[in-house]
């Protein structure tokens, strides 16, 4: 018997059915818990054309991964909400009008994990 990789990609397109499941969306929010992956997923949003709906649905996807994982403050919630707004009316163009000057004047947008604050004094 054949494995399913080699059947599938024997397949064309319109072959292929969409799963009924949501689990790829599930296994994607899964992912997104750690701050490396979900860093990855939302500068790689930032590096592809402008995709405003794209954008925002990493955006969203981030967000309901964190507030699974931990609990978000009512600050966090409040200011994605307001930027999803915003960005719903804008189509993303603040955002990638300024990473495309970035890039234009040769420099790069990198979305990395913050350092977490320690407290007590540090020479």
């Amino acid at each position: 018997m054949k494995n399913n990789l080699t059947m599938c990609t024997c397949l064309s397109a319109q072959d292929v059915k969409t799963p009924i499941s949501d689990s790829w969306k599930e296994a994607l929010i899964e992912s997104l818990k750690d701050p490396q992956e979900a860093a990855a997923y939302l500068e790689v949003a930032l590096e592809e054309d402008p995709e405003p709906k794209l954008l925002l649905a990493v955006l969203e996807d981030i967000i309901k991964a964190f507030s699974a994982d931990r609990s978000l403050s009512d600050e966090t919630l409040k200011k994605s909400e307001i930027l999803h707004h915003l960005l719903t009316i804008s189509s993303c163009a603040e955002i990638y009008n300024f990473v495309e000057l970035v890039n234009l004047l040769g420099f790069k947008i990198l979305i990395q994990v913050k350092e977490l604050e320690t407290t007590g004094n540090e020479e």
